[in-house]
């Protein structure tokens, strides 16, 4: 059978994050047919850049499976996107017009959680620039943190540099131990406070993240300071873990840019816990697009 006329039973799933977008097409067996990539997709960015990035990804999925216009036509779509929460977001997707027999919309998080836990019940914990916890159990949503840094995303890359730039400044005070981390943290300012204070009215989440990898690196090496700032991390991501089993999760994966490196910090009964993603997030777009019926 060609890959064309394999398109009646052919299902697209779309991974549209702040850092890039991935799409991929598979056929009801599952073997993947074709697979794209296109730049960030979070409607931060606006939904008609975001869109536009997500169909920059789809269209390159398209021509790798060879497809025509009349098979894409008959493909079912399901996009997990970055910011769906956002006020209008979801409204205004849907208002697009799209090749596609049928598609539906959830947040990259959500898809993340479908295709960990091949569809079932589940939750995830997700640690990089940001952090959040989340799930679905018995018809259920299951929500801890993620409410957005400053003020929440605790072990997260953002929670770990400001915990870093809190330290180093404190250090250069005399009000806690100098490291060779808070060092290193100052020499980024120049061994300034005021350039230090000059970044912040400025600085992202992604900007403080970018200390993570310093952070991580001196923990390992012993650092006293490093240390503490990431056994701190892991002990709000341990928190979370916990929290969502005793919201009644049956399974909960650790995922992100963090995770590898974090799991090793967490206490022993969490890490005995957890359990390995099944599929990525583009696998929990396309569980999706299976339970969305076609509309013509």
């Amino acid at each position: 059978m060609s890959r064309a006329a394999k398109a009646s039973s052919c299902f697209l799933g779309v991974d549209g994050g702040g850092t890039g977008c991935r799409a991929r097409i598979e056929d009801a067996a599952g073997t993947v047919l074709g697979q794209g990539l296109s730049g960030p997709a979070s409607t931060r960015l606006g939904i008609d850049e975001a869109w536009a990035s997500i169909a920059r990804a789809f269209d390159a999925a398209i021509a790798d499976a060879g497809i025509g216009a009349k098979q894409v036509a008959q493909i079912r779509a399901g996009i997990g996107l970055a910011g769906i929460g956002r006020k209008g977001a979801l409204e205004a997707l849907r208002a697009i017009a799209h090749p596609f027999a049928s598609i539906d919309f959830v947040s990259d998080g959500v898809g993340a959680c479908l295709g960990a836990h091949s569809g079932r019940d589940g939750a995830i914990v997700i640690s990089g620039t940001g952090s959040i916890g989340l799930g679905f159990v018995d018809g259920r949503d299951l929500r801890v943190g993620g409410y957005g840094f400053p003020i929440s995303d605790e072990g997260s890359g953002a929670d770990l540099g400001l915990k870093a730039v809190q330290r180093a400044l404190q250090a250069q005070d005399g009000r806690v131990e100098q490291t060779a981390l808070l060092a290193e943290v100052m020499q980024r300012f120049d061994n300034h406070a005021a350039e230090a204070v000059a970044w912040m009215d400025r600085a992202t989440a992604t900007d403080y993240a970018a200390f993570a990898p310093m952070v991580l690196r001196h923990a390992d090496q012993g650092d006293p300071a490093g240390r503490r700032i990431v056994q701190s991390a892991a002990e709000q991501v341990d928190t979370i873990v916990r929290v969502l089993f005793d919201k009644g999760a049956p399974r909960v994966t650790l995922l992100g840019g963090l995770s590898t490196a974090l799991e090793p910090w967490l206490a022993p009964d969490v890490r005995r816990r957890l359990k390995p993603a099944d599929g990525d997030a583009v696998s929990g777009a396309i569980i999706l697009a299976g339970r969305s019926p076609a509309d013509g």
